[in-house]
């Protein structure tokens, strides 16, 4: 896929603004943390490694599926959020273990919208502050390599987002992963030549993760990919598909979902709808070539 006009590492940053749980992976571990007296052995890096690969993808050679429901709402910088839209959301992680001791992933994710909080599919979506009718943009990003090892979390050049690992914590029988992000870039929408795309000069994108796993499951040799929950919210500048313009405020998201140890555990509707409308996330090795949402809605609604 051309870079176009626009550089890549810009509009890759809008492509995580979509609401997606790309940015999950691109961060590193913290020290610090809360540790229990029996279990992994965070303290030690080559050990901590393993266990966030664990947790967060796989240890071992396989490919990881997680599915989130990604509810959207409107914030207009007044008053309480403004229900919008839910995303079934499915990434999937194709790790392996390096000859180094680190462990690679290459993630690809996709989002199917419905209706808020339902798996009625839609394609259309209407703004209630300038009451037009646009057109559901499909979110798509990926492929996207990550490497884990005991120094953290290594990207490629194309990552932009670089989130910061809050400390780990063991609370009960679980451990929890939780990481921040910020961060910004000039918005490549320009209201000139986009006026009801264009918002502000620029793009913003806040987001907040955790994963949950049992330490029954990462303490076990035998398991190499822990079933864990992930739960995260985003609040980011509006994307160009909404047709927002200049007004203020952003889109909150909010997202819950787990790794899933087959996509026999993904809930029957949401799989349907994507079968239908992504079906690109079941055949990954015909998904080499980067696909971004948001530079993709850049080509191909460029005004005439």
């Amino acid at each position: 896929m051309s870079k176009g006009q626009v550089d890549r590492r810009q509009v890759l940053a809008g492509a995580m603004a979509g609401g997606s749980a790309l940015g999950v992976w691109l961060d590193s571990p913290a020290l610090g943390a809360t540790t229990a007296a029996a279990g992994p052995r965070l303290e030690d890096p080559i050990e901590r490694a393993r266990i966030f690969a664990k947790v967060k993808g796989s240890c071992a050679e396989e490919t990881v599926y997680t599915f989130c429901r990604l509810h959207l709402y409107l914030w207009l910088n007044d008053g309480n959020l403004k229900p919008m839209l839910t995303m079934q959301n499915l990434n999937a992680g194709t790790w392996r273990p390096l000859p180094n001791g680190n462990y690679q992933g290459l993630i690809r994710e996709v989002g199917v919208y419905t209706a808020f909080d339902t798996d009625d599919y839609v394609d259309h979506w209407i703004n209630p502050v300038t009451q037009d009718k646009r057109e559901i943009w499909p979110f798509f990003g990926g492929p996207l390599s990550v490497e884990i090892g005991a120094q953290g979390t290594v990207t490629g050049p194309e990552a932009t987002l670089k989130p910061k690992e809050m400390r780990f914590d063991v609370m009960g029988d679980q451990l929890l992963l939780p990481n921040q992000s910020a961060f910004s870039f000039p918005n490549p929408f320009k209201p000139e030549q986009w006026p009801k795309e264009a918002g502000g000069p620029m793009f913003y994108w806040d987001s907040h993760y955790f994963f949950a796993a049992s330490l029954s499951e990462v303490s076990d040799p035998k398991i190499s990919s822990a079933q864990s929950t992930v739960q995260f919210q985003n609040l980011v500048s509006f994307h160009p598909w909404l047709g927002m313009g200049r007004t203020p405020g952003r889109t909150y998201g909010k997202g819950l979902g787990t790794k899933l140890r087959s996509l026999d555990e993904m809930p029957k509707a949401p799989r349907a709808l994507l079968e239908k409308h992504a079906p690109q996330i079941f055949d990954l090795p015909s998904w080499q070539a980067p696909r971004l949402d948001f530079m993709e809605y850049m080509q191909r609604r460029k005004p005439g």
